[in-house]
């Protein structure tokens, strides 16, 4: 029952420290689209981005049940605890998760009603690959979801909600955000491929194997600047993006992290898909500051 927990006991069970991942991605397609001197309903777009926050809460939750439910997430498991430490019973967070995925698919049809039908087939992909991210995920095709769900549909989405139009070049900002997303994903099942085996599922990381993981994920977190520089080189981007290159500070300091995999095993990064959450949040950050200030200054 609703009344045996608090405030605090449902947040925690949503998990809104991972929601950066999910925001960030329609934040920098509205600067990007800004930038572009496109007509923006701004509206559209906040709607979209409290939209997507209802959809991530959503995936959390019914990827926690699925986890606890196919003993990925145990008491001795890095991750959210929701369900392991008994704060709340499988049945409810199952429940939670479908009300939350009720009211996303209400709010996604009040959009749908102030643009067009091209936002419906966007919105079926995105439920389509939320309601299937932990069969998937255990079949080594998570990451690939991820991208999907947290870079491609709703930069698209967003696009086409703010300005009318399916406009692919937001893409060109998607592929480093959704880089970095996917390597919060990615830090997360490294960490996580010795208990992982127990759970008779295969992830990415358990695929390639330990060597590998460690240079996709070096890959996944110092491309996205690479990208970044290169796009402004070729004039996709302005120059006032080079804004992101502080944010490799910490991108080294996560690759130095990972690094230490080898030789500390799942303890060296237990905490690297937050260090890594949080390189998403700053490059993002700076990349719609970048934006703006194109925009504003030229």
């Amino acid at each position: 029952m609703v009344n045996k927990h608090s405030l605090k006991d449902w947040l925690v069970a949503v998990r809104p420290w991972s929601f950066p991942a999910s925001v960030m991605p329609v934040v920098v397609t509205l600067a990007f689209l800004y930038w572009m001197r496109l007509d923006v309903n701004w509206i559209n777009g906040v709607w979209a981005l409290l939209n997507i926050i209802v959809f991530h809460a959503a995936g959390n939750t019914w990827s926690d049940y699925f986890d606890y439910r196919h003993r990925v997430d145990r008491a001795d498991t890095h991750g959210v605890r929701t369900l392991t430490d008994g704060l709340f019973r499988p049945q409810e967070i199952f429940r939670l998760s479908l009300v939350l995925l009720l009211v996303a698919l209400v709010a996604g049809v009040g959009l749908l009603m102030r643009t067009g039908l091209p936002l419906l087939y966007i919105g079926i992909g995105g439920v389509i690959c939320t309601l299937l991210y932990p069969a998937l995920k255990y079949r080594a095709l998570g990451d690939l979801v991820i991208f999907v769900n947290f870079a491609l549909l709703p930069m698209l989405g967003t696009a086409y909600a703010a300005t009318g139009r399916v406009d692919w070049s937001t893409m060109w900002a998607g592929v480093p955000v959704g880089l970095i997303t996917v390597a919060i994903l990615h830090a997360n099942n490294t960490r996580d491929i010795e208990t992982d085996v127990r759970a008779d599922i295969r992830t990415l990381a358990m695929t390639l194997g330990a060597p590998v993981s460690v240079a996709v994920y070096y890959l996944e977190v110092l491309l996205p600047f690479v990208w970044v520089v290169g796009c402004a080189a070729a004039g996709v981007f302005p120059w006032w993006t080079m804004l992101v290159l502080p944010a490799l500070v910490p991108a080294v300091g996560n690759v130095r992290v990972m690094a230490s995999y080898p030789v500390h095993g799942m303890e060296g990064i237990s905490r690297l898909d937050e260090l890594t959450a949080k390189l998403q949040l700053l490059f993002s950050l700076l990349l719609t500051l970048s934006f703006i200030l194109a925009r504003v200054l030229s």
